[in-house]
C-alpha cells in the first residue's frame, strides 16, 4: 500500500495547452452553449450569466499561463456578447442559436488570427510559420491547420445566413441544427491539425457523425433519409478501411505519429509489402472522404439528399479538412516515399477529373450537377498534392479556400430557388430567371464562372496555382488532363447561365415570386465579393497560403 501511495505521489499531471487548442475549445463551447440555451427555457439568461462567468475564468487562466492579453480579451468579449444576445433574444431560441453559432465561428476566427500572429512572431528561416506539436504530438498547430480552420469557419459563417429561411420553410428548423453544424466544424478543425493517425480517425468520426444527422435532417423526406443511410454505410466502410491502414502502419512503424511513421517506413528494414499496403489503405480511406473516383459513390446522393445549406457547408468544409489531412500524411509524413504513392494518386486524379466532369454534363438536377462538379474539383486540388512541393501544397490550400466560397455561394442560390418552388431545381426551372431576377441570377452566374475557372475570378487563380505547381513538378500530362476536364466542365456551367438569361421562363413559375431575406442577400454578396477580390487581388491570401505550406519543398 505504501508503494502504491508513493507511485501515486510521483504521477505528473500533464499540462493541457489551452492556447494551442483554443480554436476547437471556443467552437465546442459555442456548440454546448447553443444546446444549453435551447433547452433552458425561461432560465436562459441565468445560464448565459453562468457561461459568462466560465468565459471570464477561462480568460483569467489563459492570461496567467501565457501572459498574452489578446486571447483573454477575446474570450471576455465573447462572453459579454453572448450574454447580451441572450438577454435580447431570450424569447426567440432559433434566432439566438443562429447568433450564438455565428459568434462561435467569429470568435474562432479571432483565436486563429491570434495563433497565426503568435507563430509569425517566432517565424523560422525560409518564410515558414513556426509550428507547435501539443498533446503528446497528437495535435499540430501550424500553417496547414490554421489556414484550413479559416476555410472551415468561413464556410460555417456563410451556411448560417444562407440556410435560415430554407430550414424555416421546410419546417426542419429544430434546436439541434446549429450545434450539429458547430460540432461537425470542430471535427473538421481537429482533422486539419491531427498529427497522429489515431487523432485523424477520431476527428473523422466526430465530423462524420454530425454530418450523417444533418444529411437526414428532413425526417419526413424519404429521399433525405435514403441519402443519409447511404452516406452512413459508405462512411463507415471508408472509416474501417482507414482504420486497417492505421493498424498496418502501426504494425510496420511501431507508431501512429505521422512524422515518425514516415521515417520508419522509409527505413531499409521496413517490410516493403506491408508498407505499401498500409499506404494504399490510408489512401483509399482519404479518397472516400475527398470523393475521388472510384470512391465517390456517396457524394451525389448525399449532396442531393441533404438540406441545401448543409450541402454547401459539407462541400466547403469537409473537402478542406480532408485534404488538409491528406497533405499532412502524404506530402508531410510520407513525402520521402513519393515514388511509391505518386503514381497511384496521379491515376486517381486523372480519372476523378474526367469522370466528374463527364457525369456532371448529363445531369439535369442542379444539386447533382454540382455534386459531380465537386468530384472534378477534388481532382484539381489533388494536382497540388501530386506535385509534392511547397508550391503544390500552398496551391491546394488556396484552391480549397476559393472552392469553399464558390460552393457555399452556389448552394446558397439553389436554396433560394428551392424555396421558390418547394422542390428540387432542374435546369428547366431556372429558364428566364435572369430577366426577372437579375441580381440572384448574376450571383449564380459569377459563382458558376468561377467554378469553371474563367479569368478574373477566384476560381481561375485557384486553378492557375495548382496547375502551375503541377507543371513545375513535371506533371505536364496530368495538367493537360485537368485543362481538358475544365473545358468539359465549362459546358455545363455555361449551359445553366444560358438558360437563365437566354430562354423563356416556364409559365407555371411566372407568377411565383423569388423571395429573399437580408441574411441571404448578405451571404451571397459576401461570397461574391470574395470571389471577385481573390480573382483580381489574390496576392495577400496566396502569400498566407505560401507561409502555411510548411511540409514540402
Amino acid at each position: 500500500m505504501i508503494g502504491v501511495i508513493a507511485q501515486a505521489q510521483q504521477v505528473v499531471i500533464p499540462e493541457i495547452p489551452w492556447g494551442a487548442l483554443s480554436p476547437e475549445l471556443v467552437l465546442f463551447g459555442a456548440g454546448i452553449l447553443a444546446l444549453l440555451l435551447e433547452t433552458a427555457g425561461h432560465t436562459r439568461v441565468k445560464v448565459s450569466a453562468g457561461a459568462l462567468v466560465v468565459a471570464l475564468a477561462a480568460a483569467a487562466g489563459v492570461f496567467v499561463m501565457t501572459g498574452d492579453p489578446v486571447l483573454p480579451v477575446l474570450l471576455g468579449l465573447a462572453g459579454v456578447a453572448q450574454l447580451a444576445l441572450t438577454f435580447t433574444w431570450r424569447d426567440r431560441p432559433r434566432v439566438l442559436s443562429a447568433l450564438i453559432a455565428t459568434l462561435g465561428f467569429a470568435a474562432t476566427l479571432g483565436t486563429v488570427t491570434w495563433q497565426w500572429l503568435r507563430l509569425s512572431a517566432v517565424e523560422e528561416a525560409g518564410g515558414l510559420l513556426a509550428a507547435e506539436s501539443v498533446l503528446g504530438d497528437m495535435v499540430a498547430v501550424d500553417g496547414i491547420a490554421l489556414f484550413t480552420r479559416v476555410t472551415v469557419c468561413l464556410a460555417g459563417l456563410l451556411a448560417i445566413p444562407l440556410g435560415w429561411s430554407y430550414v424555416e420553410q421546410r419546417r426542419i428548423h429544430r434546436g439541434e441544427y446549429y450545434p450539429l453544424i458547430i460540432f461537425s466544424a470542430v471535427g473538421m478543425n481537429l482533422l486539419a491539425s491531427s498529427q497522429n493517425l489515431i487523432m485523424v480517425f477520431i476527428s473523422i468520426e466526430v465530423l462524420s457523425l454530425a454530418l450523417y444527422i444533418l444529411t437526414g435532417f428532413a425526417k419526413r423526406d424519404l429521399r433525405s433519409q435514403e441519402g443519409a443511410f447511404k452516406y452512413f454505410l459508405l462512411g463507415a466502410f471508408s472509416s474501417a478501411i482507414l482504420l486497417y491502414g492505421i493498424a498496418l502502419t502501426y504494425g510496420v512503424a511501431g507508431t501512429t505519429n505521422i512524422t515518425e511513421a514516415g521515417v520508419a517506413l522509409l527505413a531499409a528494414d521496413a517490410p516493403t509489402g506491408l508498407s505499401l499496403a498500409a499506404m494504399a489503405l490510408l489512401m483509399v480511406g482519404f479518397a472516400f472522404k475527398t470523393a475521388l473516383v472510384p470512391f465517390h459513390m456517396w457524394t451525389p446522393d448525399a449532396y442531393e439528399a441533404a438540406p441545401t445549406p448543409v450541402t454547401g457547408f459539407m462541400a466547403a468544409g469537409t473537402k478542406a479538412a480532408a485534404f488538409a489531412a491528406f497533405l499532412r500524411v502524404f506530402a508531410g509524413g510520407f513525402g520521402d516515399l513519393a515514388w511509391s504513392w505518386v503514381p497511384a494518386l496521379w491515376t486517381l486524379a486523372a480519372i476523378t477529373m474526367i469522370v466528374g466532369a463527364v457525369l456532371a454534363v448529363v445531369q439535369d438536377d442542379l444539386k447533382r450537377m454540382l455534386g459531380y462538379s465537386a468530384i472534378a474539383h477534388a481532382g484539381y486540388a489533388l494536382v497540388g498534392l501530386v506535385a509534392v512541393t511547397r508550391d503544390g501544397v500552398s496551391g491546394t490550400l488556396f484552391y480549397l479556400l476559393v472552392y469553399g466560397i464558390m460552393s457555399a455561394g452556389s448552394f446558397g442560390v439553389l436554396s433560394m430557388l428551392e424555396r421558390r418552388q418547394s422542390a428540387a431545381v432542374r435546369i428547366a426551372d431556372i429558364r428566364g430567371l435572369g430577366r426577372r431576377y437579375p441580381v440572384p441570377a448574376g450571383f449564380f452566374s459569377l459563382f458558376l464562372l468561377s467554378l469553371a475557372g474563367i479569368p478574373g475570378t477566384a476560381g481561375f487563380m485557384g486553378k492557375f496555382g495548382v496547375f502551375r505547381a503541377g507543371v513545375e513538378a513535371g506533371q505536364v500530362t496530368l495538367v493537360v488532363i485537368a485543362v481538358v476536364s475544365s473545358m468539359i466542365a465549362a459546358f455545363f456551367y455555361i449551359r445553366v447561365i444560358r438558360a437563365m438569361f437566354m430562354e423563356e421562363e416556364p409559365s407555371e413559375l411566372a407568377e411565383v415570386p423569388l423571395l429573399t431575406t437580408p441574411g441571404i442577400s448578405t451571404g451571397l454578396a459576401a461570397s461574391a465579393a470574395v470571389v471577385v477580390v481573390l480573382g483580381v487581388l489574390p496576392t495577400a491570401v496566396i502569400d498566407l497560403a505560401w507561409q502555411a505550406a510548411a511540409f514540402a519543398g
